[in-house]
């Protein structure tokens, strides 16, 4: 990047105390971002970074004013943001191209809707892309290209209304690992050229060697709800080498950060009141935490790695031998907290003396290791109370999915009660039969489920 770039500290967007939340139903608001205070520098290539679910495409909707925030001021060149904001360009995740159109047509798209004459449209059109490199394919269909070809279309069409400011919503994460790397390595040659006309790109992704690789700074944020946690300076000059001991150094150091970042609010206990007893005002409304997304088959098997190695490794090292981005392992390192089999502390993942044990046993020792601990987690001891009470021992789904949704999303309740019916499967805590779509205790399960409705009484 030339000095100029670098030098100009000018402020081209800036966000005050943005809060956004979604209200469900019972007018019970979701809070999905939290204060968020952020200034973006003209010459900056910003990554913003995160766990899955920590509102990062919100973020950036909001951003380019695509989307409100509930609260909170979005400024652009010191002017409000209250629509779509004629400067900023999206590049999504999933091409988003429309297939009845030529790749001409695509790129063509914006210049149509800022009412540009054919002439000079056509001609910014094949200019670029010639240079997004699919010269010879200007009347293409989408259908008939390759995943990275069509991702080269999407820069193309963002690039095409000139936008001072260039916003990615994971654009490479669609791609296999070879036409990913080559666009990455593409992009960054255009930008660091000065061959783009873009003052600012902003980018979400899940990758932290990707964010390292490209980006000048990346902001960190935490999730349920999302927070600003960090704000990071890379100062290693282009173009980088994964392998230098400064890159793999910054790697490792932005892991710990956003293993940091979201560590699990273990499960404060779930606050039943009998149903003839109801008192608003000194009643304070309970809360079901969520759950990590977690598989115990992957848990299983990291804990197992890891006890091989003494009971303690890095969680990087792991990520990278596994093939795992964060997102992948950060639910597993979360379930292992929640079960007090593990600790996350400066990036690395320690065993507990029970996650020792939990990974020497054989499967049968384990159901009751995990067992023990759904008991302690308010969803299980919920479902299990309720069932526990019923005459049939057992309840719909749709009950429990419509209770979840008082605290989560429609989409989120769904998603957490099918991960609580496959944990109880595995324990053996309660069943779930498809047909019916029912939750139920069987005989053996029916007096386990009294004696535990009894502790919580």
């Amino acid at each position: 990047m030339t000095s100029s770039r670098k030098s100009d500290d000018q402020i081209l967007a800036k966000l005050q105390g943005v809060t956004k939340m979604y209200s469900q139903p019972d007018h019970y608001d979701i809070l999905v971002l939290d204060d968020i205070n952020l200034t973006i520098l003209k010459g900056q290539f910003v990554a913003l970074l995160g766990p899955s679910g920590s509102g990062k495409s919100t973020l950036l909707r909001i951003i380019t004013g695509l989307s409100q925030p509930s609260f909170g001021t979005v400024l652009y060149r010191a002017r409000p943001v209250t629509r779509p904001n004629p400067h900023a360009a999206m590049v999504f995740q999933s091409f988003a191209l429309y297939p009845w159109l030529t790749v001409q047509q695509n790129v063509e798209l914006g210049l149509t809707a800022k009412g540009i004459d054919r002439t000079e449209r056509r001609q910014k059109a094949l200019r670029l892309i010639d240079l997004i490199g699919l010269n010879g394919y200007e009347e293409a269909f989408p259908k008939e290209l390759s995943g990275g070809m069509r991702q080269r279309v999407g820069f193309a069409r963002a690039l095409a209304v000139d936008p001072e400011l260039l916003c990615m919503d994971e654009p490479f994460s669609a791609l296999d690992f070879l036409t990913a790397e080559n666009l990455r390595s593409e992009l960054l040659d255009l930008w660091l050229d000065d061959k783009i006309p873009l003052q600012s790109i902003l980018m979400v992704t899940h990758g932290i060697e990707e964010a390292v690789y490209m980006a000048d700074r990346i902001i960190v944020l935490s999730k349920n709800p999302a927070r600003i946690v960090a704000d990071l300076v890379v100062n290693l000059p282009h173009p980088r080498n994964r392998k230098s001991g400064d890159f793999i150094y910054l790697v490792d150091h932005v892991y710990k950060t956003v293993t940091a970042s979201d560590r699990p609010q273990l499960n404060s206990p779930l606050k039943l009141v009998p149903s003839s007893f109801h008192d608003p005002e000194s009643e304070e409304r309970a809360q079901l935490k969520p759950i990590p997304y977690g598989h115990l088959s992957m848990l299983s098997g990291l804990l197992e790695l890891v006890s091989d190695r003494g009971g303690r490794d890095d969680l990087y090292r792991l990520g990278s031998e596994l093939l795992l981005e964060v997102d992948d392992l950060l639910p597993v390192t979360d379930t292992a907290e929640l079960f007090h089999l593990a600790t996350v502390a400066e990036g690395d993942l320690i065993l507990t003396e029970q996650g020792r044990q939990f990974a020497e046993v054989d499967v049968s020792l384990r159901k009751q290791i995990i067992r023990r601990e759904l008991l302690n987690i308010p969803l299980f001891r919920l479902i299990l109370r309720v069932l526990s009470a019923k005459s049939n021992h057992s309840m719909s789904k749709e009950f429990f999915t419509d209770i979840l949704e008082e605290h989560f999303s429609h989409d989120q309740a769904e998603r957490q009660l099918a991960l609580a019916i496959n944990w109880a499967r595995f324990a053996d805590l309660f069943h779930y039969d498809t047909d019916s779509e029912r939750l139920y205790l069987a005989d053996d399960q029916i007096a386990e489920a009294a004696d535990q409705d009894a502790v919580l009484d």
